[in-house]
C-alpha cells in the first residue's frame, strides 16, 4: 500500500503558476510511475504527466511546454510546476502511483486524495 498527501492546489488567475506537490509513503517496493491526472466537473479523469523510474516523462498535449512533473527520491516526493494557467485548467488534481507485483505480474494504482486548482480572474 501506498499512501498519498498532496498540496499546493489554491486559487490563480490566468497566466499565472503553481506547483502541486505529493509525498508517498508506505511499502514502494515495485514503484515505477509516478504521476498526476485531473477531473474538471462534468469530464472523466484525465492524465496531465507522469514520470518513469527510468527518468521519462510523459504529458498530455493540452499541457505540454507548460507543466513540469519532477521527483525528489529522497523525500519520496513528485511535484507539478504548472505555469501560463488556464482557466480550462480548472479541475481537482490527483497524484498517483504505480507499483508493480509479480506472481502474477500486474500493476496497481494508488491515489491521493485530490487538490483542487482554479484558474479564474
Amino acid at each position: 500500500q501506498v499512501q498519498h498527501v498532496e498540496s499546493g492546489g489554491g486559487l490563480v488567475q490566468p497566466g499565472g503558476s503553481l506547483t502541486l506537490s505529493c509525498a508517498a509513503s508506505g511499502n514502494m517496493l515495485g514503484l515505477y510511475i509516478r504521476g498526476w491526472y485531473r477531473q474538471a466537473p462534468g469530464k472523466q479523469r484525465e492524465l496531465v504527466a507522469t514520470i518513469h523510474s527510468s527518468g521519462t516523462t510523459t504529458y498530455a498535449d493540452s499541457v505540454k511546454g507548460r507543466f513540469t512533473i519532477s521527483r525528489d527520491y529522497a523525500k519520496n516526493t513528485h511535484d507539478l510546476r504548472m505555469n501560463n494557467l488556464r482557466p480550462e485548467d480548472t479541475a481537482v488534481y490527483y497524484c498517483n502511483a504505480v507499483v508493480r507485483t509479480i506472481g502474477p505480474l500486474q500493476d496497481h494504482d494508488y491515489w491521493g486524495q485530490g487538490t483542487q486548482v482554479t484558474v479564474a480572474s
